[in-house]
């Protein structure tokens, strides 16, 4: 599994450990991903890998269904793009089984 958030597309960053002497070694810098299920109105819970900074910008927006809803296909990677896809494939099923 990459280590890079699927919604802001945070990823691994490389930089320096410096020391006292200012020898400067090679390290990696790791995003903070959390597994979490976030749940959705039309599909039910969907399990995800996101950065605390994606949970917190979904959170805000009102929901996964609300967030992907609000933002455009362009600023989201394939896979997501494919998860607002079903969402709103399953929101339309459950429209037209209702109505």
């Amino acid at each position: 599994m990459a280590r890079k958030c699927p919604v802001t597309g945070k990823g691994v960053q490389v930089g320096n450990n410096v020391s006292h002497s200012n020898r400067k070694t090679k390290r990696r810098f790791l995003p903070n991903l959390q597994t979490i299920s976030l749940l959705s109105d039309a599909i039910g819970a969907v399990r995800m890998r996101l950065s605390t900074n994606a949970i917190r910008t979904i959170e805000h927006k009102g929901g996964i269904d609300a967030f992907l809803k609000a933002t455009p296909d362009r600023k989201l990677t394939p896979e997501i793009r494919r998860l607002k896809r079903r969402i709103a494939g399953a929101a339309e099923k459950r429209e037209a089984a209702g109505a």
